[in-house]
């Protein structure tokens, strides 16, 4: 492999890794813990192993008792390394045999491999500077607890897996199941050798090699190289060798199997989210969710003060003055509501509204539900029920935040239109027309009461001026009064309605940044997921 195909499948391994974190990160609180933690176990692998010595290639030998997985080394590797080691008291501990020891400590160190032997060229092999460590390891079904964990953490581990298996055990479901079954997406880094075969006649041989590659391809290892041999008569062992030697020449191993890793870690993150992307959130759902709150919080309620307000204001500003002081004794629906002071302040307000009952509960829990039911269509099951929980979260603080959005609402409750004072000058001119043409009357009177001379009075088609004055004065009043009813009720419609137009959009404020903008974000995350989780993915 030249050199810019190694700096370029290591900067596509590196975008993988980074898009595998990125999916990591973004599912947490999502997906279960111990999914995450696998993940963060496989960056984290990756990141050690990619800062040790990239010139070394390790390569384990796995194997099951029986299976002359250390006789196959040995004949491999040119040694009786694991032949001696096997009467040493460290025989549960993983040998290496080195070629190209420079560099190999802090990656031997990593590897927590103690036992190290530096071995001479091997013909077909491996050379002084080739830089492969092969290791023997101890048997996968030992039954020594601390045997198996030795193993199971070398197969997540080193760079290529041989799996030694022999003619009596390798249908064994445990080897399958445990081992090769769950690295089906490491082919490229593995191979298996079928030892002992010189205990088959050649016609047995044949047949067990043909059994083992189908069972290797139910297990999805179909593309895997599979190679008989034997340690004993040395039959097929230069095969080996030069399977292993082309592995180590190419350079990719390291690259392969990390790559591998991350496309079984990205898998079973997405076998732990499922398939799918949510719907998202429609304009028109976002309106029903905004209008069902509305509702639910007494806008309308509040609507019908503000009319009813308005009206009696107008009525007590623009009515006959000597009657209208009456509509002081009315209360004012919007302050029997708190509402409409104008406070500098209106967050720290609060309305005198009921509290809602079970029916608005039910009415909002219904409108946030159908939302995120809307909203949420198509995502994993995961994803919605975290879709779900932000909007319950929201839910939560809906009523308190919409009673603080109407107190904060500008009602134009302390407004007063242009003509409340045109008519109300009016009214006071004809008060003051009456009650002038009244003392005109009076004076009148109290000059005939003592006898003095009456003086006469203009006349207007017979009608004295004082007696009109009264009249007109009374009945223009009167008429002001009437006509202010009528544009009254107008403008209140019109005030209601500019409150309503207001109320909703703070109401629809509110369910934005209490359920709208939450589920989005989610359904963003979710967006992003699974981009990384495909970036990941693509080899």
């Amino acid at each position: 492999m030249s050199r810019h195909s190694q700096v370029r499948e290591s900067s596509h391994l590196q975008r993988r890794l980074e898009s595998l974190n990125e999916a990591r990160e973004l599912a947490e609180g999502v997906l279960p813990d111990e999914e995450l933690q696998s993940v963060y176990d496989v960056l984290e692998r990756a990141a050690s192993r990619r800062s040790l010595s990239a010139g070394h290639t390790v390569v384990g030998f796995f194997g099951a008792t029986g299976s002359g997985k250390s006789s196959l080394f040995n004949a491999v590797s040119g040694s009786m390394l694991a032949t001696a080691t096997a009467r040493r008291p460290t025989t549960s501990e993983p040998l290496a045999g080195i070629w190209g020891e420079e560099g190999s400590g802090p990656l031997l160190d990593w590897l927590d491999v103690k036992e190290r032997h530096t071995l001479p060229p091997m013909a077909g092999l491996a050379g002084e500077d080739t830089g492969l460590v092969l290791l023997d390891l101890p048997d996968f079904d030992s039954t020594r607890a601390e045997n198996r964990e030795i193993v199971q953490r070398m197969v997540g581990m080193v760079d290529v897996l041989v799996w030694v298996l022999d003619p009596q055990k390798y249908a064994d479901a445990a080897v399958h199941n445990d081992f090769l079954k769950p690295m089906a997406s490491h082919g490229a880094v593995t191979l298996v050798v079928l030892n002992q075969v010189d205990r088959l006649s050649p016609t047995d041989a044949s047949a067990v090699m043909q059994s083992l590659e189908g069972i290797l391809a139910r297990d999805g290892l179909g593309k895997v190289r599979v190679l008989s041999a034997s340690a004993v008569t040395g039959d097929g062992v230069s095969t080996v060798r030069g399977a292993i030697r082309n592995v180590v020449v190419q350079r990719e191993a390291t690259t392969q199997r990390l790559a591998a890793d991350v496309a079984k870690a990205a898998s079973e993150l997405a076998r732990a989210s499922g398939e799918g992307e949510a719907r998202g959130i429609r304009g028109n759902a976002k309106a029903r969710l905004a209008s069902e709150l509305a509702t639910a919080a007494n806008v309308p309620v509040v609507v019908d003060a503000v009319q009813r307000s308005f009206k009696r204001e107008s009525a007590r500003r623009t009515g006959w003055p000597v009657t209208r002081w009456l509509l002081r004794f009315r209360p004012d629906p919007l302050r029997r509501l708190n509402l409409g002071r104008g406070d500098t302040k209106p967050e720290l307000s609060r309305t005198s509204l009921p509290p809602a009952g079970a029916p608005e509960r039910a009415r909002t829990d219904a409108a946030v539900r159908d939302f995120v039911d809307d909203a949420s269509t198509g995502a994993p099951g995961p994803w919605r029920a975290a879709i779900r929980g932000v909007a319950r979260d929201g839910r939560e603080h809906l009523p308190d935040a919409l009673d603080q959005a109407i107190a904060g609402t500008d009602l134009k409750a302390t407004k007063r239109p242009l003509w409340w004072a045109l008519f109300n000058s009016l009214q006071w001119l004809a008060l003051l027309l009456a009650v002038g043409g009244l003392g005109w009357l009076g004076v009148l009177a109290a000059l005939g009461y003592f006898q003095m001379p009456v003086p006469d009075v203009p006349r207007t088609e017979g009608w004295p001026w004082p007696t009109l004055m009264v009249a007109g004065g009374v009945a223009l009043g009167i008429l002001l009064a009437i006509a202010g009813r009528i544009f009254g009720g107008w403008a209140a419609k019109i005030r209601a309605s500019g409150a309503a137009k207001r109320l909703k959009e703070s109401v629809a404020a509110v369910a934005e940044t209490r359920i709208v903008e939450p589920v989005e974000v989610e359904i963003t995350r979710l967006k992003a997921f699974n981009a990384a989780l495909k970036a990941a993915r693509t080899s």
